[in-house]
């Protein structure tokens, strides 16, 4: 082990992947983290079979001689017995992001897959990361380097953000380094499908009827692709499709009718657990059909407007989409049934259906 010197703080190399550690060589504790682009001082020591880390500082802001002072001083404290009131030092983003996921409230069990896939498509290089190496300089370096898909670069340090004041209930940390991000701004497509004669030929040009089927179901539902992609055969009835956990974090029953069940006919038996089964999607599922020219959520668009066009009154529209309603009334009290909401489906339908026909 070298002694951390400022020479040699200056000219230690940056990590190439995650964190290096480089401990002194004469007082026990100190150590040296170094990133790819940060250098951070800590004292750390095992107190009663815990690891106790506790932050000194980044260098050059703080020298190696007042970090080797501050050292000192944290183990003559731990010497008297006051290490048993220093605090575990910050936990890392993958030990946070599963405190976060473990919550028994969280929002919905696609909130918790979408908050994991995004740390690991875009934050897995600071999975190991203590929270408090991250810094300000480090996110927004992040965000503007997905400068090219403005929604998922917003979405994913919001979920970083979220992440990191749930551990900030429990640990001393700072404000979350977000705070030096300037968010894109985002726009919502609001696109529907204006030729449904040339989307029915688009689609009967598919040469996976799992796709043609996955992409009529939630035209003629309004279906959120998630869901449509995590539907199983146990909960498609004769009447209705119930989803046990959507993206607002309740369950939804959305009526159907005889319509739908033609739709579903032609991927009736090829999985007995999914309805739309592939074996390169997660769990034997799909997840990424063939791109089309409108996405899934055109299609949902597209249900609701023909929907309205047809007489369906915009609050009964937001209740087979599954909105929550802004009133206090359509919150709370109003539970409208299957057999309540089952005509405005077989409008909505009924118009696509001449729509849709050649």
């Amino acid at each position: 082990m070298p002694k951390l010197t400022e020479t040699y703080a200056r000219k230690v190399p940056p990590a190439k992947t995650g964190t290096q550690k480089y401990w002194d060589s004469e007082i026990k504790g100190l150590v040296l983290f170094v990133g790819k682009r940060s250098r951070t001082w800590y004292f750390q020591k095992d107190v009663g079979g815990q690891t106790k880390r506790i932050l000194i500082g980044r260098h050059p802001t703080i020298s190696a001689e007042a970090a080797r002072q501050t050292a000192m001083g944290f183990a003559l404290d731990m010497a008297r017995g006051a290490g048993r009131q220093v605090q575990i030092g910050a936990p890392t983003l993958e030990a946070s992001m599963e405190s976060y996921l473990a919550r028994p409230k969280i929002r919905s069990e696609h909130h918790r897959l979408t908050v994991r896939g995004q740390f690991d498509k875009h934050l897995k290089d600071w999975m190991r990361l203590p929270l408090d190496e991250i810094s300000k300089a480090m996110v927004v370096d992040r965000h503007r380097s997905m400068a090219r898909t403005p929604s998922a670069a917003n979405h994913t340090l919001k979920y970083f953000r979220t992440v990191w004041n749930h551990a900030r209930r429990t640990h001393d940390l700072s404000e979350c380094p977000t705070m030096a991000i300037e968010w894109y701004e985002e726009r919502p497509s609001g696109e529907i499908i204006d030729d449904l004669k040339q989307w029915r030929l688009t689609i009967d040009g598919l040469d996976n009827p799992i796709h043609q089927v996955f992409y009529e179901l939630v035209l003629f539902t309004g279906l959120r692709k998630s869901e449509a992609f995590t539907l199983e055969w146990q909960n498609v009835h004769e009447d209705h499709i119930h989803l046990p956990m959507t993206k607002n974090g309740r369950s939804f029953d959305l009526p159907i009718l005889q319509r739908h069940h033609e739709i579903l006919a032609p991927v009736r038996g090829l999985d007995r657990r999914w309805v739309f089964p592939s074996p390169k999607g997660p769990d034997g599922r799909l997840n990424s059909p063939k791109r089309l020219r409108w996405s899934p959520h055109a299609h949902r668009r597209t249900f609701a407007t023909v929907a309205m066009e047809a007489g369906v009154l915009e609050e009964i529209v937001g209740r087979l989409l599954n909105h929550t309603p802004l009133s206090v009334t359509g919150q709370r009290y109003t539970k409208p049934s299957l057999d309540a909401l089952r005509p405005a489906m077989e409008t909505a339908c009924a118009e696509l259906s001449l729509r849709t026909s050649s």
